[in-house]
């Protein structure tokens, strides 16, 4: 795909890789058969909706066909059972072929009309088969791949301008509409890989241990436990690695002390959950399910696939797992509410005793108001 043409590129869909690799990310069951990937770190292949956790992108390799991933030396997965896969119902195959169409004109308007037309399915039939099959709505998707355009626009050099009219935005606010966040920053910003975008974080010892918070001009985009500075630092710096990263002072940085301040007195001494502005990266998806995390009350808890129904999404378990999992700013955004269906706490990405110490200084508070 050229990306420095100021005139329209060609659609995301194009690029073949970047379509399978976000199939692979949502856990994509439509695609399953359709190509195999394979981690070479752990020497097994996969179909793309595999429960497992997706590996890093550059361990990753494709394959159009399961013989050719063992030719390559690869061995089947044990969980997945790519030798036998499940069989594709019509409604998988038919939400495909909208799935493909929709990677090929991404940059164009596209009404539901038009890919129920293809689908064979009413509008609503379409959007509810879609949501089921995929987890998102036929237009989440197609923002998705927008973005991935844009992102690869921007980084090949493009203007922030044509990169933005080039994947189908109709104007650089348009980026940041119903589902805010996917960048992270803005696009010049991101076009230069964070470079001259200024993060200032702070660090404060809690009841539950060392806690980071990190903020960009928009909000806070990072809250996260660690054992030590240094380690917590070195995952801010990966996560935002051409970006400008200053240790907080009052001089400068007082909005950020006082938001930590708030955090601390939530954790410490039973006060509200603060309510502050925040900068969230991630696919439409995610930043729905985070969303709706959000909306969870103090003191309930929900499990993965109440959380899905609650989306709409009832087949969309796993994926509402995932985006659980992949959540940076935690106790702001409450991943901690969803456990699993047996009641069980289920995985925490900062320890299972953290998780059980907020769900019950939740529960303590609920208590004491009703």
């Amino acid at each position: 795909m050229t990306s420095k043409r100021t005139v329209r590129p060609s659609p995301p869909g194009t690029d073949l890789e970047q379509l399978r690799l976000y199939a692979v990310r949502t856990r994509n069951r439509a695609y399953d058969g359709e190509f195999y990937y394979a981690v070479s770190t752990t020497g097994v292949f996969c179909v793309p909706s595999c429960p497992s956790r997706p590996a890093r992108t550059e361990n990753m390799r494709f394959f159009a066909t399961a013989q050719g991933a063992i030719d390559a030396g690869f061995r089947p997965c044990r969980r997945c059972h790519p030798l036998n896969p499940r069989p594709k119902s019509a409604v998988a195959s038919a939400i495909r072929q909208v799935c493909a169409y929709i990677a090929t004109h991404a940059a164009e308007p596209l009404p539901l009309a038009r890919l129920a037309k293809i689908s064979g399915f009413s509008t609503a039939h379409l959007q509810r088969n879609f949501k089921a099959e995929v987890g998102i709505s036929p237009k989440q998707f197609q923002s998705a791949l927008r973005v991935t355009l844009l992102k690869k626009a921007l980084r090949a050099g493009s203007g922030v301008a044509d990169a933005t009219y080039a994947a189908g935005f109709g104007s650089t606010s348009r980026i940041y509409g119903p589902i805010d966040g996917r960048l992270g920053m803005t696009p010049s910003a991101y076009r230069a890989g964070g470079e001259g975008e200024v993060i200032v974080y702070a660090c404060r010892n809690t009841v539950l241990g060392l806690l980071m918070m990190a903020a960009t001009r928009r909000g806070v985009c990072f809250v996260q436990f660690g054992d030590s500075e240094s380690a917590l630092e070195a995952q801010l710096g990966a996560e935002f690695p051409r970006a400008t990263l200053r240790r907080s002072t009052a001089a400068d940085a007082g909005a950020l002390d006082a938001w930590l301040l708030a955090l601390n007195a939530h954790l410490s001494d039973h006060a509200p959950r603060p309510d502050l502005p925040l900068d969230v990266r991630g696919t439409a998806f995610q930043v729905r399910v985070w969303q709706c995390l959000m909306s969870i009350r103090e003191g309930e808890v929900l499990s993965y696939s109440e959380l899905a129904a609650r989306l709409g999404t009832p087949a969309a378990v796993r994926a509402v797992a995932s985006a659980c999992a992949r959540n940076r700013i935690g106790v702001l955004i409450p991943c901690h509410r969803v456990l699993r269906s047996d009641g069980t706490l289920g995985g925490y990405r900062w320890g299972l005793e953290r998780k059980r110490a907020l769900i019950d200084a939740e529960r303590s508070r609920a208590a004491r108001r009703s």
